[in-house]
């Protein structure tokens, strides 16, 4: 990646929150905290799925993988961040700006298509539970997520692409915590209309795209649950997808609120905070939330942690 045409910037400033100097430290530790709980659900839910034969299954194969893109959003952008609480120079390097920008819109498109990928399997295994073993094979569960990471590849590096073949003369303050497409666009010297259409145009067909997926899965296990005569069955068959639809109204419902809020003064602020949620909370409350609903990953969780004590010598 060559800077744009004209570009005179070789490093961006990352204004972050703008809050007082008392509260940096404040929210280091809070970040950090949110950081770690984060890394270490994530990487938990990762080994425990790896480890634990009764969690070989393509539900679990995807959430495994959900795992992995969320321990790769929040790498990308939160040491940064968190570094910039207590020093002084929040610099970035052109270079840098270009990695933190293409990981991050890699691992954040594909955490779209893997919700989805999850919704069909959930479908697959409500409504047609005699094919499941054949349509949801490991062939194809392998393709699905290849798939994911190749969508979150492909619109990355056309976000990233565009962003930084335009020309940024002298601003270089980046209104943000992080290196994110429109702050960065909006200090350019360049004409930016057309990045502006092509960002809509992209960010809306992935959003689209995958939400009509989960709409249409859930509609037809909904449909399907409803039509259950017995009451704890229904119980039965809703639990093993409320973890999942639990994670995509939390995650869609905050993508909603940072694309679809109409323009404001102070739209800036409320995307910086939509950000953090998105891309630094929900990765530390997916662990969470598919352990504390999934009565075989909490059994799972117990056993390993049965298991590591039982290994561990005493003092």
């Amino acid at each position: 990646m060559t800077q744009g045409n004209g570009t005179e910037v070789t490093d961006f400033y990352l204004l972050g929150f703008g809050v007082q100097c008392e509260f940096q430290c404040v929210l280091f530790i809070v970040f950090l905290a949110i950081y770690v709980t984060s890394m270490v659900g994530n990487t938990g839910m990762i080994l425990l799925i790896n480890t634990d034969s009764r969690l070989q299954t393509p539900m679990y194969f995807f959430l495994q993988n959900l795992a992995f893109v969320d321990i790769c959003c929040t790498f990308a952008v939160t040491p940064k961040m968190l570094q910039n609480f207590i020093v002084e120079d929040r610099s970035i390097s052109f270079g840098g700006c270009v990695v933190q920008l293409l990981v991050y819109a890699t691992f954040a498109t594909s955490d779209c298509y893997v919700l989805a990928a999850m919704a069909v399997d959930r479908y697959v295994a409500i409504c047609k539970p005699l094919c499941y073993p054949i349509i949801m094979s490991r062939k194809i569960c392998i393709q699905m997520v290849a798939g994911s990471y190749l969508m979150g590849s492909l619109n990355s590096s056309v976000y990233t692409g565009f962003t930084f073949s335009l020309s940024y003369c002298k601003l270089n303050s980046i209104n943000h915590f992080s290196c994110d497409v429109v702050p960065i666009i909006n200090l350019s010297c360049s004409d930016i209309d057309t990045n502006i259409r092509l960002l809509v145009v992209f960010v809306r067909f992935n959003l689209m795209f995958t939400v009509l997926i989960v709409i249409f899965s859930y509609t037809y296990i909904m449909a399907t649950i409803i039509k259950m005569s017995s009451t704890a069955g229904k119980k039965k068959t809703f639990s093993t997808c409320a973890s999942h639809l639990t994670a995509v109204t939390i995650f869609y419902g905050t993508l909603a609120y940072m694309y679809l809020q109409p323009h404001s003064d102070n739209s800036e602020e409320n995307m910086k905070v939509a950000s953090v949620f998105y891309g630094i909370v929900i990765p530390m409350l997916n662990p969470l939330i598919y352990s504390l609903r999934n009565k075989e990953v909490k059994e799972g969780f117990k056993a390993m942690g049965r298991k590591f004590f039982k290994l561990t010598p005493n003092p």
